[in-house]
């Protein structure tokens, strides 16, 4: 649970979106866009559980996610 805070944390230095997350097939989304988000907050959230979807720009993790 930590470090799904943890990560959330870092994602909310980057935006304020109404819908920040979804779930699907066994995975949650974070819609923060990729891009922005420093390499070394990738790297932090890479250790929480999120890793970078390239096609959408944004994050995802099975860790956390369940359908």
């Amino acid at each position: 649970m930590e470090d799904l805070i943890r990560a959330l944390q870092i994602f909310a230095k980057y935006d304020k979106p109404a819908l920040p997350t979804s779930c699907e097939h066994d995975a949650l989304y974070v819609h923060i866009e990729a891009d922005k988000v420093t390499d070394d907050d990738k790297r932090d959230l890479l250790a929480y559980g999120f890793d970078v979807d390239k096609p959408l720009n944004n994050f995802y993790s099975t860790r956390f996610g369940s359908a």
